[in-house]
């Protein structure tokens, strides 16, 4: 078994499964088409040409002036992607996930590995190979046994209510426009937040273009006060960014209508979940993950794994986030 790693669109292999979007073709063209992204896809295939595991890297280019910094980082969503009957995943993702580490060499400032489907996934393979963990908060919602509305409190579902009443519409982006809004406030939410990385518009205006991902906005009469960018992959949904105004216009509660309306959106096209994709760290108090609770979510205690390329940090980090 070789492994190939691809950077380019034109070089990918005919059998690559199209089963989970983290990991597949679509987003490795999305990635390509964008200005500072570039997508690594490992791959482990047999000699027959048959690819037996598949693993998406994203490469993200960063830099700011105020605060001053230039550097790139990789970002792993998930542990890849295996072909039926794979009882070894957790060595075939260590082979992959080496060989990502080898090429991306002291060039890429960290290594990020998150949305692991089980906790201890490849824990040994990637202690390893250099990585450490941090714990980390993730939440979902289930749709496929109660309905969003009866997992909600009757205080939650009256305020969502009485923000219709008043006018609050929330509705996918469609022309130029409405792209326009959507990404207008989406930078001016997250523009003093550095650690928040919101790509080009060019991967937002693809993301809508493929079929794979909806954007949508929610108005107050002809005021936008929130936006979301949902993101569908073989039967659930993940929400990837939002942004909203929710000091200006807090009588309509704009962030509970446009969270309300991607649970609601997923549930409607059959989801079995839906994924909040950075919910943050677990602190005790988080304003954020309090917030997402609220509408019937289940808390998992996760791990995200980081390496770092420069060695006597990446020594420090581990000793300071050891178990």
């Amino acid at each position: 078994m070789k492994t190939q790693i691809y950077t380019s669109g034109n070089t990918l292999p005919d059998r690559l499964a199209e089963t989970n979007f983290f990991h597949g073709r679509q987003l490795f063209y999305l990635a390509q088409a964008t200005p500072r992204l570039k997508p690594y896809l490992v791959t482990l295939e047999t000699d027959g040409g048959e690819v037996a595991a598949q693993m998406l890297a994203l490469v993200r280019y960063r830099s700011s002036l105020f605060p001053p910094y230039l550097y790139r980082h990789c970002l792993i969503l998930g542990e890849g992607v295996y072909a039926d009957g794979a009882s070894d995943s957790g060595e075939l993702f260590g082979i992959m996930l080496q060989a990502i580490t080898s090429k991306l060499g002291r060039w890429t400032l960290y290594i990020e590995v998150s949305h692991l489907s089980q906790k201890m996934f490849g824990y040994r393979q990637l202690r390893d190979r250099g990585f450490f963990p941090v714990r980390w908060m993730s939440i979902h919602n289930s749709l496929h046994s109660r309905t969003p509305e009866e997992r909600i409190s009757s205080r939650m579902l009256e305020r969502i209510n009485t923000a219709y009443e008043r006018g609050v519409v929330t509705a996918q982006v469609g022309g130029e426009e409405d792209f326009r809004e959507f990404m207008r406030l989406l930078k001016h939410h997250n523009w003093l937040k550095p650690k928040r990385y919101i790509p080009d518009e060019q991967f937002f205006r693809g993301l809508m273009e493929q079929g794979n991902g909806q954007l949508s906005l929610t108005r107050y009469h002809d005021h936008v006060v929130g936006c979301s960018a949902v993101v569908y992959s073989h039967r659930q949904a993940y929400l990837w960014y939002a942004a909203y105004r929710r000091k200006s216009y807090a009588f309509i509660h704009p962030d509970i209508l446009t969270i309300w309306h991607a649970i609601k959106d997923a549930h409607r096209q059959g989801c079995e979940h839906i994924y909040f994709m950075d919910v943050g760290l677990p602190y005790r108090k988080n304003t954020f993950r309090d917030f997402i609770l609220r509408f019937g979510g289940k808390p998992v205690s996760t791990y995200r794994w980081f390496r770092c390329s420069i060695r006597w940090i990446n020594c420090v980090l581990s000793w300071l986030y050891r178990d």
